[in-house]
């Protein structure tokens, strides 16, 4: 079982920037990507960004890329995404989770078998 823990989130002025934290418990050598997903007001819940923890491959949706970086600590079993120029777009629900996906399909939610709780992010213009 894998338990996971996010942090970080807040509310903040667009342009502003945020880093959130995510910490894995349990055994999780079964998953090796993790990836951090947002759920919008009244929107699916999407991929924002995953990592692969086995080489540090990363991945991002468009939407994202060039502001958010998603990172890790094996040490720590934790990963990070700091995202910066936030938008009022990016406000959204946050979540952790923790799979196996073929690399193509990261940002799939059927592929993660855990996540976390949540942390709320909230970004105004």
């Amino acid at each position: 079982q894998v338990r996971l823990v996010e942090s970080g989130g807040g509310s903040v002025q667009a342009g502003g920037s945020l880093r959130l934290s995510c910490a894995a418990s349990g055994y999780t050598h079964s998953s090796n990507y993790m990836g951090w997903f947002r759920q919008r007001p009244g929107k699916e819940r999407e991929g924002v960004a995953a990592i692969y923890t086995g080489g540090g491959n990363t991945y991002y949706a468009d939407s994202v890329k060039g502001r958010f970086t998603i990172s890790q600590d094996n040490a720590k079993k934790s990963v990070y995404l700091l995202m910066n120029s936030l938008k009022p777009e990016d406000t959204a629900m946050y979540y952790c989770a923790a799979g196996a996906p073929f690399w193509s399909r990261w940002y799939e939610i059927y592929e993660y078998n855990y996540w976390g709780q949540g942390t709320q992010v909230t970004v105004s213009s």
